[in-house]
């Protein structure tokens, strides 16, 4: 899932007014069941997670934080090229692989591709699967993660279980690699979510509108 809430800043005013061009019972037919691990998320990321990444912010130097950003995004990168290459777009995966091999001389702490005008990607496990014909499948609502499918919630384990981390054998490191990738992503969702507070009646039917529509 790459980055979920921070995606719905950008459709949350046409998600808003857009209504589904699927009825509700097909999209969502756990719908019971999400709201009640909503509730559950709202309770932990309100009083837990969404405070600590807000200190994060507050007291962590800028610098500091972007050279962290930048170190996950390389990661990012690299499976993005991956499935470009499995969707066989090969523009899209160059430019990835080439972001890659540019990022190294700063030591993946600079973002030297994106000044250099080299685009991301963003392409992921759930959109080859979707490539490839498989359906989404019903929607779903992780607390802590987030908005998903399970054909994009398959994809993200994918990602997840092969990622550099689940081989590491320092726990520790791992750990600390674990909680400030995650840690980066609730930062970067921090102004859309203030901005789902703000703008939706109903959050639920907001996010997952937000979600299937960029989906």
């Amino acid at each position: 899932m790459k980055r979920l809430l921070r995606i719905a800043a950008a459709l949350a005013a046409a998600a808003l007014f857009a209504g589904c061009a699927t009825t509700a019972s097909r999209v969502d037919p756990l719908e019971p069941m999400n709201r009640t691990l909503f509730d559950v998320h709202e309770v932990v990321d309100g009083n837990v997670v969404r405070p600590i990444a807000q200190a994060y912010v507050d007291y962590v130097p800028e610098l500091l934080r972007v050279g962290v950003s930048n170190f996950y995004n390389n990661i990012d990168d690299l499976f993005s090229g991956f499935n470009g290459l499995l969707q066989g777009k090969w523009e899209k995966a160059g430019n990835d692989l080439g972001r890659i091999t540019v990022n190294v001389w700063g030591l993946g702490l600079i973002d030297i591709a994106t000044e250099a005008g080299i685009p991301k990607g963003d392409e992921d496990f759930g959109q080859t699967f979707g490539y490839w014909g498989i359906p989404q499948g019903p929607f779903l609502f992780v607390p802590i993660l987030g908005p998903t499918t399970a054909r994009d919630g398959t994809g993200l384990a994918i990602r997840l279980w092969y990622g550099p981390t689940t081989y590491m054998n320092d726990i520790a490191l791992r750990n600390v690699l674990w909680f400030m990738g995650g840690l980066d992503l609730r930062v970067q969702a921090l102004d859309a979510s203030a901005m789902v507070d703000r703008a939706a009646i109903d959050k639920y039917t907001f996010i997952r509108r937000s979600y299937l529509q960029r989906r």
